[in-house]
């Protein structure tokens, strides 16, 4: 860049042999040959000649505005033949100052703005700019109309404004392109007075076409025709002194206020187009938006549920961990065909079904070292947030809670005595699990009335709603989480604050299951068996739905018996079990550890999921005190001792030590004959009766078809083809759905004759004895024989079977084992001697999804350092299913909106078109801003300002509508589906949309920006 240096006095401008020649295809066009000239530094100077004459352009080359085909032009003895744009601008900006014909305000830009203008390029602050462009209007006698626009002006005062604009800058040379052209003869007469007072301090060069004005205001008059100088009044001779001294100038730049300033006045002049093109650009905000809101409250949703449902899914580690995750990995797999090559037409198999089963049988259960783990785990735990910043486990941990295999036996007093709250002890006989009352003569139970072995019916009853649930530990040793305070409501009394409290766990409506009833004492055992005939029989019975009230539960007391409690030492040192003696249990429940009910409690309506999972909640202070006292247990203590380690006390047998070689069918047919020559006559008698009640295939016909009876409908039959094979009910359904009824029929015959070919009850081998007594006419089988008797016909029919197979069968029936069937950890684990830093399994809840990340982390971290044997194995099934959700939202989402992106382009396009048409109605403003010293890049501004005032419009018209439909849509999901304020938008998506908007319009609006800089001022001056 140059600067301009006056070195002369009386030198300010000068033009030497400036040529000016348009081109048009191959036409030429000379507008100026040969101009020389020199100009004082301060003079009225009017330039004279016929239209087309080319002073228009001499004034234009003189401004800046035009360039020179050849020749010079020297500005205070500096060349501008090597001048950039920058130069120009600059020069347009300090030293010239242009007084147009028709004015060239910009019309949507206030008085004091137009004046203003030239000062915001020159990068005066705006307190300044302000004073200096009032002080300029009072001169020409305008300060009364700063305010105003251009359209509420006369001429003469618009060309006062223009004079005013000129001026503000206080340039050394001001250029008026017949200034009084359009105005009458008396403000004609004004303006030249004006510019006649302003030329005693600057050069003032005029074109006009009033040679009278010129003679009577100009001091030197200059006459052009065709291009060349004809006349000058008052030449000014001088040396040619040209110098070139480079200097760094202030950067010209118009500043992006200015630029929003200038393309919002304009944008509303044109209000009702511009709102028009913001909502057809909005649209595509809006689509996306919407998917946006919608994809959110989804996924907020679904975190919600994540975080409710990590409550009930923690990350759970037990001790024998089956590595279930590979079997599913094999069944979901899809077989890769590999390179083979395969016929068209042709249907090939794969081997899903071997991997499958080879993944079911290769993967056996893993065992945890829940004991190395849970000390690593307390150790982590302690740490606090010195000691490993962001890495302390704790922070993301809500509670970790410890599961040990230890059963509650708990009774509850009824008016016949006391009675377990397990519903299993209406299907088995038994003093431990009926009724304990001295006078309890109850009938054959349900199992025997049934057919069904008691295991099998103990077995079908345990599938049923678990009674009691031990609540969610704190995490800093407080009896109760908080996730359980949040989920849970307090109904009635209080919170457990003992090992011996406890809460009740209703339902939100209320309700608890009718099996708590029972554990309550509501229900009798009669009561049970009269539903269970019900519903074999296909029979309606009535129910009443029973209440009770707060106070009543609130009174009510559980008794706890410990396992050790069901056995008894004797005088000889050996234990026995009393669990069948009803007055000896009697005395031990009037002992046990009473358990009562503090708190009634309820689902909090906005918890989507809750961690307890039975009617009974107590706390990890419970686990502990049974844990306690039954090591201290004289009976877990004597098992413990180093001379009873080989020893099972239950029993009086030793345990298995090694493993001994099984007897053949020969040594074993050997040994029974043996044994039961030693047996007296009542113990043969007993065997012998055994043996006569093993049923013949008629007889197991016989009662089968006398059970069929008992289920004649199908949903009896999957009830107990159910609890036979040992699977809830539902699923069994599931799995039997598209079995017929015959087809259920023969299954459930198939299961009745292997339970009856397995039933050892006495209850069955009387009612075989019982079919043998019927098919006899004798009213007694033995008649009148007594034991003897019945020994000798035992002995005689021992002594005549000589099939080795049959004797063995007796062998593995009726011989007595001579060491314990148990392990001493089995034995320990029956007493529930548990080790309390040794749980069965461990449960850890996460604060949110992410922290369950950071759990894996830890366990990961853990294996690491661990031994081989010491690392832990687990599967996350819920982090599984829920990341799958995940990604199914996302895919979706992301789907939609690159569909509804195709919107965003095509306004993108409309909006780069509309901006063109700005452009082309804004041609004239262009030349006026390039007259003041704009730049093209300037130019450019203004439009990108546009476009960006249009995108950010769009983008918050966009936000505005997808706010307002949000609230109609989230109404409609929630009457379909419950599920409120689902459609929400984020603060940052809408932000980024935003963004997102402008971004795009200043993209589309690059093009046309970029035209309306490259266009010539000249022509642009020259628009209407």
């Amino acid at each position: 860049m140059f600067h301009i240096q006056k070195e002369k006095e009386n030198n300010v401008l000068q033009l030497k042999n400036i040529v000016k020649t348009y081109v048009a295809g191959d036409t030429k066009q000379d507008a100026l040959k040969g101009v020389s000239m020199n100009f004082r530094e301060n003079e009225f100077v009017s330039i004279l000649g016929q239209s087309g004459s080319g002073k228009t352009t001499l004034l234009n080359i003189i401004g800046g505005l035009d360039r020179y085909t050849s020749g010079d032009l020297i500005i205070n003895g500096v060349s501008t033949s090597k001048y950039k744009d920058a130069d120009w601008d600059y020069y347009r900006n300090h030293s010239i100052g242009f007084v147009f014909q028709s004015y060239n305000l910009i019309p949507h830009q206030s008085v004091l703005s137009n004046v203003e203008l030239a000062l915001t390029l020159a990068g005066i602050s705006k307190k300044e700019r302000r004073a200096r462009a009032i002080e300029v209007l009072k001169k020409v006698g305008l300060a009364d109309h700063i305010h105003k626009r251009p359209n509420q002006m006369s001429g003469g005062q618009m060309q006062r404004v223009a004079i005013a604009r000129a001026l503000i800058n206080n340039p050394d040379i001001l250029l008026a392109d017949e200034p009084t052209g359009a105005l009458d003869s008396e403000t004609s007469v004004q303006i030249m007075e004006l510019l006649k007072e302003i030329a005693k301090d600057k050069l003032v060069i005029m074109v006009t076409h009033n040679p009278e004005l010129a003679a009577k205001y100009s001091t030197r008059i200059i006459r052009v025709l065709d291009g060349c100088i004809v006349d000058d009044t008052d030449p000014y001779n001088v040396p040619d002194q040209i110098s070139v001294i480079p200097q760094k100038r202030k950067k010209i730049s118009m500043s992006m206020g200015t630029a929003v300033s200038l393309s919002f006045n304009n944008l509303k002049t044109k209000k009702g187009r511009t709102l028009l093109t913001s909502f057809a650009g909005s649209i595509g905000i809006i689509g996306i938006a919407l998917i946006l809101s919608l994809s959110t409250g989804i996924q907020d949703y679904v975190n919600d549920l994540q975080r409710d449902t990590l409550s009930s899914y923690p990350v759970s580690i037990e001790k024998e961990e089956s590595p279930l995750a590979s079997i599913l990995t094999a069944s979901a797999s899809e077989e890769d065909g590999g390179d083979t090559e395969k016929k068209e037409n042709t249907v090939y198999s794969n081997n899903r079904m071997y991997e499958l089963f080879n993944a079911m049988f290769a993967s056996d259960s893993e065992t945890n070292n829940l004991t190395k783990f849970k000390s690593y785990l307390d150790e982590r735990m302690a740490e606090d947030g010195d000691e490993k910043e962001s890495d302390v486990l704790k922070d993301h941990v809500e509670t970790i809670q410890y599961q040990y295999d230890v059963k509650l036996n708990t009774y509850i007093e009824t008016e016949d005595g006391y009675r377990s709250t397990d519903m299993s002890s209406v299907f088995t006989n038994g003093a431990t699990s009926q009724s304990t009352s001295s006078d309890d003569s109850s009938d054959n139970s349900m199992a025997s009335m049934m057919g069904m072995s008691s295991s099998s019916m103990s077995q079908m009853s345990n599938s049923m709603m678990s009674l009691w649930s031990e609540l969610l530990p704190g995490s800093d040793g407080e009896l109760i989480s908080d996730m359980v305070y949040d989920q849970y409501d307090l109904e009635a009394g209080r919170w457990p604050e003992a090992a011996n409290e406890l809460v009740l766990i209703m339902s939100d409506q209320n309700e608890i299951t009718d099996v708590a009833f029972y554990a309550l004492g509501l229900m009798s055992d009669e009561e049970v068996t009269d539903m269970m005939k019900a519903v074999m029989k296909s029979e309606t019975l009535s129910t009443k739905q029973r209440e009770i009230s707060y106070d009543d539960i609130l009174e009510t007391t559980f008794k706890l018996i410990l396992n050790p409690d069901y056995y008894t030492k004797e005088a000889n040192g050996t234990w026995s079990y009393i669990g069948d003696d009803k007055d000896s249990m009697n005395l031990v429940i009037d002992h046990g550890y009473d358990l009562k009910i503090v708190g009634i409690i309820k689902p909090n309506p906005d918890a989507a999921v809750t961690s307890a999972t039975g009617s009974f909640g107590y706390t990890s202070a419970l686990t502990q005190y049974v844990i306690e006292q039954t090591n201290n247990s004289e009976l877990v203590k004597e098992q413990k001792l180093p001379e009873n380690e080989n020893l099972d006390l239950l029993t009086g047998l030793p345990f298995v030590i090694t493993e001994e070689n099984d007897p053949t069918d020969e040594e074993k047919a050997e040994k029974i004959k043996e044994y039961f020559a030693g047996l007296n006559d009542v113990e043969k008698t007993k065997i012998y009766t055994e043996i006569l009640s093993e049923p013949t295939d008629e007889e197991i016909e016989q009662m089968t078809s006398m059970y069929m009876n008992n289920f004649s409908s199908r949903d009896a039959i999957i009830t107990l083809v159910a609890s036979t094979m040992g699977m809830d009910e539902e699923t069994a359904k599931s799995y039997l759905e598209d079995y017929s009824d015959e087809e259920l029929q023969e299954m459930l015959q198939k299961q009745l004759v292997q339970m009856i070919k397995e039933n050892k009850s006495d209850s069955a081998q009387a009612q075989v004895l019982q079919m043998r007594v019927n098919a006899t006419e004798q009213g007694d089988l033995f008649g009148t024989a007594g034991y003897a008797a019945v020994a000798k016909a035992f002995d005689e029919l021992i002594d005549s079977t000589d099939d080795t197979t049959v004797l063995a069968k007796y062998y593995d029936e009726y011989m007595p084992s001579t060491v314990s069937g148990s392990t001493l950890e089995e034995t320990l684990q029956k007493l529930s001697a548990v080790d309390i830093n040794s749980p069965s399994a461990i449960n850890i809840y996460a604060k949110s999804f992410d922290d369950k990340e950071k759990i894996a982390d830890v366990i990961t971290q853990y294996n690491e350092t661990a031994e081989e044997d010491d690392q832990i194995s687990y599967t996350d099934y819920v982090a599984l299913l829920m990341s799958g959700v995940n990604t199914m939202i996302n895919a979706v989402s992301y789907g939609l909106i690159a569909f509804v992106s195709i919107s965003l382009i095509v306004s993108s396009i409309m909006i780069g078109i509309i901006t063109y048409i700005s452009v082309l109605e804004r041609t004239k403003e262009i030349g006026i801003l390039r007259s003041v010293g704009a730049s093209k890049k300037d130019i450019s501004r203004v439009f990108n300002a546009e476009t960006a005032i249009i995108g950010l419009t769009a983008g918050l018209m966009g936000i505005g509508v997808t706010l307002l439909l949000n609230i109609p849509i989230s109404m409609v999901i929630d009457n379909l589906t419950g599920i409120g304020n689902i459609a929400k938008l984020p603060v940052m998506g809408a932000v980024i949309l935003v963004a997102i908007s402008v971004a795009l319009t200043m993209i589309a609006g690059l093009i046309p920006s970029k035209l309306a800089a490259k266009k010539d001022p000249v022509i642009a001056l020259r628009s209407e």
